[in-house]
C-alpha cells in the first residue's frame, strides 16, 4: 500500500487549552483507521482539521503527495459523513446525493447515472423518489454515505457515524459499513469513542488521550499488547491492580490483594523488588471450587454477583479488599454455576498477566 495522508507534527491550540498536540500520523491507501478516544482527547478535531474545517495552529497535512494544509475543505478530495447525516429535508433521496454534484456543474444524466450507481451499491435503489423523513435511521445512515461517496473522493471521514442509531441497528450497520470499506477499497478514518466499533471494523486503531496519540496499532495487538495501563482499560475489560513483584523459589510472584500469584518467567522489563500494576482480561482467569484440581494455585475469593451477557456470564469475586471479573461461557442451565456468597478459588493463567507502570494508569 502507498501512503494517501501524512499528518506532521500538527498542533491546535483553542488559547490556553491545547487541542491537539505535535502529533505525527501517515495513513496507508485503502486502510479504515480509527481514531479512538474518550470525550475531549482531540479526535474529532484532528479529524476536522484533515477535512479542512479548522486550521491547524502549526504543523501540516498532505494528501497524497499535496500540501493541503492551508486548502479550504471544497479543494481537498476529502468528504465527511456528518454525526447527525445533514440530509437536506425538502430533498429526496436522489437529490440530496447528488446536490454536491450538480454544484460541480456536472450534467444531469451524468448525475443521475451516478446516483442511480451509488444507490445500487448501497442497497437503497429502491428509495430515490423518498424524503429522508420517510427513512429509518440505517437508512439515513446509507444515504449519507452514499452522498459522501458519490463524488468519488480519496479519503472519506466519518464522524461517529453510528452513535445515533440503536444497539440493534448499530451493530448491523458496522457489518454493512466494513463491507462497503472492503468493496469500495477506499480510504476510511472514523471517529468514535466506541471501542467496540472500533475493534470490529479497524484495520488499525490510534488511542488518543489529551491531545496525543498513546498506542497506534491493528485491534488485535492493541487488544493483546497494550503499551500502558490506559490503553489496557480502554480497550476491552482489564482487571488491573496494584502490587509488588517479588521472588519465590527461584520464580517471579506478586501480590494481589493479600494473597500471592506465580508469574510468567517471560513477563518482559520485570525483577523482583518492583511496584508495577499488573493486569489480566475477564477471559484470562477461570473460578474453580476450593479443593478441586487447580485450586491449589488459585487464589481464594468470594463470589459478589454476576452479570449476564446471553452467551456468556461475567462474575464479580471479592479478593481481599478488591474484586476481580471474570468472563465463562454461560452453561445450558437456567441458573449461573456460581451463585452470590459462593466461596470459590480464582486461576489465573500466568502467561496472561501484563505489567504496566503505576504513572500510566492515572
Amino acid at each position: 500500500m502507498s501512503q494517501i495522508i501524512r499528518i506532521e507534527n500538527i498542533r491546535k491550540t483553542f488559547g490556553d487549552h491545547i487541542g491537539v498536540d505535535n502529533i505525527s500520523l501517515n495513513v496507508e491507501k485503502g486502510e479504515f483507521i480509527t481514531l479512538l478516544g474518550p470525550s475531549g482527547c482531540g479526535k474529532s478535531t484532528l479529524l476536522r482539521m484533515i477535512a479542512g474545517f479548522e486550521n491547524p495552529t502549526s504543523g501540516s497535512i498532505w494528501l497524497d503527495g499535496e500540501n493541503v494544509t492551508e486548502l479550504p475543505p471544497n479543494r481537498r478530495a476529502i468528504n465527511m459523513v456528518f454525526q447527525d447525516y445533514a440530509l437536506f429535508p425538502h430533498m429526496t433521496v436522489g437529490q440530496n446525493i447528488g446536490y454536491g454534484l450538480k454544484v460541480q456543474g456536472i450534467n444531469k444524466s451524468d448525475i443521475a447515472q451516478k446516483v442511480k450507481d451509488v444507490l445500487k451499491l448501497v442497497d437503497l435503489s429502491d428509495k430515490i423518489d423518498v424524503y429522508p423523513q420517510q427513512l429509518s435511521g440505517g437508512q439515513r445512515q446509507r444515504i449519507a454515505l452514499a452522498r459522501a461517496i458519490v463524488r468519488n473522493p480519496k479519503v472519506l471521514l466519518l464522524d461517529e457515524p453510528l452513535s445515533a442509531l440503536d444497539a440493534n441497528l448499530r451493530e448491523q450497520m458496522q457489518v454493512e459499513l466494513k463491507s462497503l470499506h472492503d468493496r469500495l477499497g477506499l480510504t476510511f478514518i472514523m471517529v468514535t469513542h466506541d471501542q467496540t466499533e472500533a475493534l470490529v471494523m479497524s484495520d488499525r486503531i490510534v488511542v488518543m488521550r489529551s491531545g496525543n496519540i498513546v498506542q497506534a496499532g491493528d485491534p488485535l495487538s492493541l487488544y493483546n499488547r497494550p503499551a500502558n495501563a490506559y490503553v489496557a482499560d480502554f480497550i476491552g475489560t482489564m482487571n488491573l491492580f496494584p502490587s509488588e513483584i517479588f521472588q519465590q523459589d527461584n520464580k517471579l510472584s506478586a501480590s494481589l490483594y493479600g494473597q500471592s500469584i506465580t508469574l510468567s518467567n517471560n513477563l518482559k522489563n520485570t525483577t523482583g523488588g518492583q511496584q508495577m500494576l499488573l493486569g489480566f482480561r475477564p477471559e484470562h482467569a477461570r473460578i474453580v471450587l476450593p479443593g478441586s484440581e487447580g485450586s491449589d494455585a488459585a487464589l481464594s475469593g468470594r463470589v459478589e454477583n454476576y452479570l449476564y451477557h446471553g452467551s456468556t456470564i461475567r462474575t464479580v469475586v471479592r479478593i481481599g479488599e478488591g474484586t476481580v471479573l471474570i468472563d465463562s461461557l454461560a452453561s445450558d442451565g437456567d441458573s449461573p454455576a456460581f451463585i452470590a456468597g459462593q466461596e470459590v478459588m480464582v486461576s489465573i493463567n500466568p502467561d496472561k498477566v501484563l505489567p504496566f507502570n503505576m504513572e500510566a494508569a492515572s
